[in-house]
């Protein structure tokens, strides 16, 4: 049986995980500072992004996500690990983008992929020090659709 302790820190990591996906889909990044650890490594490489510390991706992220006029985050499926003070997970993440190609048409392009996470407890709360993607698929609508 899980002890109040271990319900608490299941339910703060997963809102985490919520809350990474609203900031990002919000494109309000600097939700991202309450998520983050400040010298936090992440990788996006898997699926065509950068890797680096939390400053230089948050900056990233504010620069290259306006591009995109739609997407969502959606998650689940999280294999959670809690040892004291530190964490980590794997959860599967379907995310969906749209691609302006001018002309008034757009494209949708939908990725599959595993976010590998590990968490450390802070004076705030828990908090993200690395996210990794893995790549499970990519995929283009083919064709142009008007975007309506």
């Amino acid at each position: 049986m899980l002890s109040l302790q271990q319900i608490s820190d299941r339910l703060e990591i997963q809102q985490l995980f919520t809350d990474y996906a609203t900031a990002i889909d919000t494109k309000n990044f600097d939700l991202l500072d309450a998520i983050f650890t400040p010298d936090a490594y992440i990788d996006y490489r898997a699926m065509g992004g950068i890797d680096g510390r939390y400053p230089e991706i948050k900056a990233w992220l504010s620069e290259v996500l306006p591009k995109f006029p739609n997407y969502f985050h959606m998650v689940s499926n999280a294999a959670l690990k809690i040892e004291g003070d530190l964490a980590s997970s794997t959860i599967i993440c379907f995310n969906p983008m749209q691609i302006n190609l001018g002309e008034g048409k757009s494209q949708v392009m939908f990725l599959g992929l595993w976010y590998h996470d590990k968490f450390t407890r802070t004076a705030q709360g828990w908090r993200m020090n690395e996210r990794v993607e893995q790549k499970c698929f990519d995929y283009n609508v083919p064709g142009g659709v008007g975007t309506g």
